[in-house]
């Protein structure tokens, strides 16, 4: 992994962090999805129209079919997320989700596209393991005072699980299709905000009270979230996916650290030390 390609994926992952944390104040569902994604396709149309001045680029059907797949990835995502948030705490969800994420992606890349990392990066999928379990305090999961930390952990887990699966279709979409990544992810905004878009109209009242009492919030996911990716599809599109996608996961640190002496959120030692373990995990698979 170059310097380069690490540069840019670290500071994705602090601007992912930071959107994130937007994302749990807010505390909002689809409506807010919905608002949010309306703020970041305004925002890519200058942006798009730059591009196709600047660097005019011709895609085929096939293009705009797999940008359209990693949209409906992104939605299930988007919404399992904030799902997450109402239900749990910043510094549980938010490592839960991304760390299950990359480690998902380097086993799918180990099966699917060949990928070959060291014992080292094996090692490192190891702690990720036990620190995810750690964090979750697994040994008290199962009793009965915990179902609502079950509820919330199962949703970070299916957020991964889109991690994990977008994070495989967008390193083919950029790097195999050689899409461009402004393109690329202003093509997936526009997917999702057709998708939710039948659902949202229903609950626009909703949506016009999270606009006005989070303009903030949404202003700072909007901005955040798109900058953040294309960067990290910008290392994806010269640097192998098992590499990249476990390096930007040092943002499970910053939100556990989040989470904890931001949000004042319970048990933030030990989510703190469970974070961080499972950054070395990370990077070990990084390095690996």
């Amino acid at each position: 992994m170059t310097a380069f390609a690490l540069a840019l994926v670290l500071v994705a992952a602090v601007l992912h962090a930071t959107w994130n944390l937007c994302a749990k104040r807010a505390g909002g569902g689809l409506p807010f999805v919905w608002v949010v994604t309306i703020c970041i396709c305004a925002l890519y149309v200058p942006a798009l129209a730059v591009h196709a001045v600047w660097r005019p680029w011709e895609f085929s059907w096939a293009d705009a079919a797999w940008i359209a797949g990693s949209g409906v990835l992104k939605t299930g995502y988007s919404l399992f997320l904030q799902r997450g948030y109402r239900k749990g705490d910043f510094s549980l969800i938010y490592p839960v989700a991304r760390g299950t994420g990359p480690l998902l992606s380097t086993l799918a890349a180990i099966l699917i596209l060949g990928e070959r990392p060291s014992a080292m990066a094996i090692a490192g999928g190891a702690v990720v393991i036990g620190a995810i379990f750690f964090l979750t305090d697994g040994t008290r999961l199962l009793h009965e005072d915990r179902a609502h930390l079950r509820s919330a952990i199962r949703y970070g887990v299916a957020s991964g699980l889109f991690i994990a699966s977008y994070t495989l279709w967008d390193r083919h979409g950029v790097h195999a299709r050689g899409i461009p990544p402004v393109i690329y992810d202003g093509g997936t905004a526009f997917t999702v905000l057709l998708l939710v878009t039948p659902f949202a109209i229903p609950r626009r009242a909703e949506a016009a009270r999270h606009w006005r009492e989070h303009k903030r919030y949404i202003a700072g996911m909007a901005l955040l979230s798109p900058t953040a990716y294309v960067l990290v599809l910008t290392a994806m599109q010269f640097t192998p996916v098992s590499y990249v996608a476990p390096a930007r996961e040092v943002s499970i640190a910053i939100g556990a650290f989040i989470g904890a002496k931001v949000l004042k959120e319970a048990e933030g030692h030990r989510r703190i030390w469970a974070a961080l373990a499972m950054s070395v995990g990370v990077i070990a698979l990084a390095l690996g």
